[in-house]
């Protein structure tokens, strides 16, 4: 690698799933984190939609949809902030935010009826329980699994000393 070729972005996976309330917290982070590393981290989500919240499956989906159609993240983030409306309404609540944020929301209902995003949020399902992911919200970054379901508290220090130590063995 020479001078002029940047070091590729750490990855952070967020293992999350659009109807835990956890999640919705999680964001805070997340924009932390966007804010301090810009382009030096890749800050991915992952679907693990759980079996307690019936519309998690869905919610998957639906944000496929929304990366199939170029607002995977302002998806993510407004159906986040409507996980109490999730559980009650389902997903004509999917359709409907795909609608407020200029998306094709036919679409969305015809995807969510064929279920062409199925094997996407099943792969990142089986992956998670692979590596051992039993709740959300979950971080993976350089290699080491850091559970935010029970406390975020001092979840996005461990990030950063993570990314930052990654980040210093790139020069």
């Amino acid at each position: 690698m020479n001078d002029s070729t940047p070091a590729a972005p750490v990855v952070l996976d967020v293992w999350c799933e659009l109807q835990c309330p956890d999640c919705h917290h999680a964001l805070t982070d997340v924009h932390a984190l966007r804010a301090r590393y810009g382009d030096r981290i890749e800050i991915r989500f992952r679907h693990f939609p759980l079996e307690k919240n019936r519309h998690a499956y869905a919610a998957a989906q639906a944000a496929e949809e929304a990366a199939a159609q170029g607002k995977d993240w302002p998806y993510i983030e407004a159906v986040l902030a409507r996980t109490a409306d999730l559980g009650r309404a389902g997903e004509p609540l999917l359709v409907e935010v795909a609608g407020e944020l200029g998306l094709d929301a036919e679409e969305f209902d015809t995807a969510l009826i064929d279920g062409r995003h199925m094997l996407i949020v099943d792969a990142d399902q089986a992956e998670g329980k692979a590596i051992g992911i039993t709740g959300t919200p979950t971080y993976v970054i350089g290699g080491e699994r850091l559970d935010g379901g029970k406390s975020q508290v001092g979840l996005r220090e461990r990030i950063e000393a993570i990314a930052d130590r990654l980040l210093a063995g790139q020069g």
